[in-house]
């Protein structure tokens, strides 16, 4: 009979606020905060620091690196490290559309100002232009040679409409910034004056600046002439190339002797100078204002620097207060020297100008990413706030909103006399600074303790909430004492901490060991621990209650004896029959003693570099080791024989557990995953993960109800086991599958890579959803073609014998389920294929199949079927097979059909949308009429009345 498991499933993530791979930006009430958390997405309340939702995906497991805010205030656009990005509704907390065009890691996303039209850039090195409304990519750039760091729209235009202006400014590693006409879909100007690669770009929202920033210490500025835009591509060439200019320039040469041309007339970017920042780091992130009167620069150096740009009033006063004093400074000279001076001639506008360093903004940690709140679109607001609220992301797992103070309209900075910025909110208890390194479960599984540098948190594992947040030391080891209300903490001071978890409070610490403290585990009788450290020896504890504060009595560790050992100890473990100790030394051997006696009994050797961990089965007739060899080997603690070892991962191993009651158990290693083994039949069960970094610790519930690990990323994983049978031949058949997909995407993109190097191409992308797609399409056309032909046969038979009624074929169970016709049923199949994946899909039909599917593009078009689609189909295949669709003779009666019926379904269409939009314009002006209200100064019109009227003239006569 062949032996069945039970699977585990991923069941819950937490632990993270922010992950490093991304960016964390406001939503459109400034109240919320949409962050990056590994594979998922987490909404923060900031103010509040309380997690509000989490958008995930079943289908993903690829990290987030870049999150986009769409100007309807509801969709936010998220890319992926596999190149996927998906839009996500922030009202439903869903996912609303998947778009797969890069084959590499999503690096900026913008969106436009109708928030209808998304460009994506990548490590893939394009840029592509989504319909987002449709649901599709419209087109590919390509031209840069590395990297895409930085996008922005450029003009008024809808990228969707051929004949409408609009632009993009794109920046790479490759140091160059192109400026791409989306009208004819093509560079019209590159930017070549970066010595080194562009980290980040940013557009003022006027359009009037553009700022880049590298790894030196200067921002580039440069000016957008907009009267040149739409003039760009007639009057200059295809590219344009301005050549790289120092801050000294000649008509001939520069100060290092390259020669440099003046901009061209038709160039719409030309450069204005560079502004010095206060750090020389590289810049991480660039931000304009919503207002537009503040730029925000982000380095490595944990700070942010805002600029102030200053107004056309303001930079005259300057020069005129600059002018002042070179005519002071010459009239000093002069008298001095007695000779006269001629006046200094002012100098231009520069950049430096027009952008002032305001406020620093310094960091407790490395920051990642930047946004501005955008209630704060006007300088309305911002006048009545009185301030800027920044929130910045930071690689140490934290959230963090700044207030940066403004002055006033009619005030200057230095007479508003501002204060510092102050830090308004945090997000930061739900998380680890650092990388936990140790997770223990209490006894009942209720609560789970995870360490860290300098920080200890308790857990719920079924809800991830944290209950205790403590301060420790470098902890490196962490169990449960008896009872559960006393954590032990073993550091790399060589201390042990307790730590009461009712009172959130350090109890006790001793001082354990003189070298670090490795690992610890309780005594099967729960009366006594061991320790064991880097001064080569074994600590045994036993457990005593002391009076504590109060009438209250607690629990303490006294020191009873001592294990010396030849190495440093790495890791023990005791025999559930409390009979056995077992030892992991830095010499990679494993010592087994007698617990009561700790006389020697065995000694396990065979890795070939130390063991990390070691853990016993609860028959104690098992011992399974993990070693940096990347290894793992089962003993018999009888003999002290190998059973079996086992090339477990393909890195280091860093831990292993049994299952309480069972031989099955987990090793955890470097390479991101988690295995689950059957040590009786030496066969891999499950494999669990991957995860974002390297697993460092791992934790078994009683009887394997769920299993937790901590990984690198600073992430607690729950997996819980399920009632689902796992059968292993099911399971490798299951893993050759995904090896089998990931061929056929990778062989997928070898063949784009080897395509045409035109600079606008398509922007879809060959996944294994799309084959799918393509493959049901094909069966359904098959299934389709049959059921016609047996009908067709059945008239013809019919036309030849009509005085004898054959019988009726017999329908197809699927259409006879469906109740369905077999065109409709192609139409359906159709449909149900992603807007996105359709153009991939149909890429997939062999040209007989397209043929085919032509015959029933034209019964779609006569009966006017879904107009919009066939159309799409339509024309997607007519670009697709065009030379062999001209060289296929009988096919010109069919599209000379198709084209009759198109343009009576077309004009249908267009008159039923007319109608819509009439009746549409309608409403608005009735609930115009019906909300609006007059309001009038009466007193004013008081005021003209009475002007207006003539005063009496009162005559007097005399009798």
């Amino acid at each position: 009979m062949v032996k069945s498991y039970l699977r585990y499933e991923a069941q819950s993530t937490f632990g993270v606020i922010c992950s490093a791979g991304g960016n964390a930006v406001f939503d459109h009430s400034g109240r919320l905060s949409i962050t990056p958390a590994l594979d998922s997405v987490v909404v923060w309340d900031i103010k509040k620091a309380t997690q509000v939702a989490q958008w995930s995906d079943s289908d993903n497991t690829a990290e987030v690196t870049c999150i986009a805010r769409s100007a309807n205030g509801k969709d936010f656009a998220v890319g992926y490290a596999d190149g996927s990005i998906r839009l996500f509704d922030l009202q439903t907390n869903t996912v609303n559309v998947v778009l797969n065009g890069h084959r590499g890691r999503v690096t900026a996303l913008q969106f436009d100002a109708t928030g209808t039209v998304l460009a994506s850039g990548a490590r893939d090195t394009d840029v592509v232009v989504w319909d987002v409304v449709g649901e599709v990519g419209l087109y590919r750039l390509r031209g840069h040679k590395d990297e895409i760091t930085g996008l922005a729209f450029v003009g008024s235009g809808d990228a969707r409409n051929a004949g409408a202006a609009g632009y993009i400014v794109s920046s790479s590693k490759d140091t160059l910034v192109k400026l791409w006409d989306l009208r004819a879909q093509h560079c019209v100007q590159t930017l070549v004056t970066h010595r080194s690669e562009v980290w980040a770009l940013a557009v003022s929202p006027d359009a009037r600046l553009l700022v880049t920033a590298t790894s030196d210490a200067d921002l580039h500025v440069w000016t957008i002439a907009a009267d040149r835009l739409d003039s760009v591509e007639t009057q200059g060439q295809d590219s344009v190339e301005i050549q790289a200019q120092d801050s000294v320039e000649t008509p001939a040469q520069d100060s290092t002797g390259d020669q440099t041309t003046t901009p061209r007339s038709w160039d719409a970017i030309t450069e204005y100078g560079t502004v010095r920042r206060s750090g020389s780091s590289r810049v991480v992130d660039l931000r304009f204002h919503a207002s537009g009167q503040f730029l925000a620069c982000l380095g490595t150096d944990r700070v942010a620097e805002i600029f102030r740009v200053r107004t056309h009033h303001e930079i005259k006063k300057k020069m005129e207060r600059r002018q002042r004093r070179n005519r002071e400074k010459q009239k000093k000279d002069g008298d001095g020297s007695g000779s006269d001076a001629e006046p200094e001639p002012v100098r231009s506008i520069t950049a430096a100008d027009e952008l002032a360093s305001f406020q620093l903004v310094r960091t407790s940690a490395k920051p990642v990413s930047l946004d501005f709140d955008p209630t704060d679109s006007d300088t309305a607001a911002l006048v009545r706030r009185g301030s800027l609220r920044i929130l910045l992301a930071q690689n140490n797992n934290s959230l963090h909103v700044w207030s940066v103070a403004v002055p006033p309209p009619d005030k200057t900075t230095k007479q508003a006399a501002l204060p510092e910025p102050s830090l308004l909110n945090s997000v930061e208890m739900a998380g680890h600074r650092t990388e936990p390194r140790a997770l223990a479960l209490s006894s009942d599984n209720e609560l789970v303790a995870s360490a860290a540098s300098k920080s200890l948190r308790i857990w719920n594992p079924q809800t991830g909430a944290c209950v205790r947040t403590l301060e420790c030391g470098t902890a490196l080891c962490v169990v449960f004492l008896p009872g559960d209300q006393i954590v032990a903490v073993g550091t790399k001071e060589g201390t042990l901490e307790l730590y009461d978890i009712a009172a959130a409070a350090r109890v006790e610490t001793l001082d354990a060991h003189d070298g670090a403290v490795w690992t610890i585990d309780v005594h099967p009788d729960r009366k006594s621990v061991a320790t064991g450290g880097a001064d080569k020896a074994v600590k045994f504890w036993s457990l005593e209650l002391v009076a504590g504060a109060g009438a209250r009595r607690r629990l303490t560790l006294e020191h009873v004896r001592t294990l010396q050992m030849a190495d440093d100890v790495l890791a023990l473990r005791f025999s559930p029959d409390a009979r056995l100790v077992a030892v992991a030394l830095l010499d990679a051997t494993v010592k087994v003693f007698y617990a009561d006696s700790l006389k020697f009994f065995l000694s396990l050797y065979g890795h070939k570099l130390p063991v990390v961990s070691l853990d016993i089965s609860s028959d104690s007739t098992l011992l399974v080791t993990g070693s940096a060899d990347k290894s793992v080997k089962l003993w018999g603690l009888d003999f002290g024989d190998c059973h079996r070892s086992l090339p477990a991962h393909a890195e280091p191993v860093t831990t292993v557990r049994f299952v309480w009651g069972t031989h099955y158990f987990f090793s955890a290693a470097k390479d991101r995953m988690l295995v689950q083994w059957d040590a009786d039949n030496f066969q891999r069960i499950q494999k669990l993960g991957p995860c974002h970094g390297d697993v460092w610790a791992l934790a078994v519930a009683r009887h394997g109800a769920f299993v937790i690990a901590s990984s690198q990323d600073r992430a607690l994983r729950v997996w819980a086991k399920t009632e689902e049978p796992l059968f292993l031949e099911e399971e490798r058949e299951r893993e050759l599958e995904e090896m089998f997909d990931r061929g056929l995407e990778e062989a997928a993109d070898t063949n784009a890579d080897a395509a045409d190097d035109d600079e606008a191409q398509r922007a879809g992308k060959a996944t294994v959803e799309t084959l799918k797609a393509g493959e049901r399409i094909i069966e359904a056309l098959d299934l389709a073609d049959a059921e016609r032909a047996k009908w067709a046969d059945h008239a013809a038979q019919l036309r030849r014998t009509p005085h004898i009624v054959p019988p009726q074929p017999e329908a197809n169970p699927i259409l006879a389920f469906e109740k369905l016709s077999p065109e409709a049923y192609v139409l359906r199949t159709v449909e149900r294929v992603r807007a996105a994946d359709l153009d991939d899909a149909l890429l997939v039909l062999s040209f007989p199949r397209v043929l085919s599917l032509l015959e029933y593009i034209d019964i779609w078009a006569r009966r006017e079927w879904n107009t919009p689609l066939t159309c799409r189909v339509l024309f997607f295949l007519l670009r697709s097979h065009q030379n062999q669709i001209v060289a296929t003779r009988s096919m010109r009666s069919r599209l000379d059909s198709i084209r009759r019926s198109l343009r009576s379904g077309v004009a249908t269409q267009r008159d039923q949308i007319g109608y819509n939009l009439a009746a549409l314009t309608s409403l608005k002006t009735e609930w115009e009429a019906a909300a609006t209200a007059d309001f009038f100064d009466e007193a004013a019109i008081q005021n003209i009345q009475d002007s207006q009227l003539k005063k009496r003239k009162f005559v007097g006569l005399k009798a």
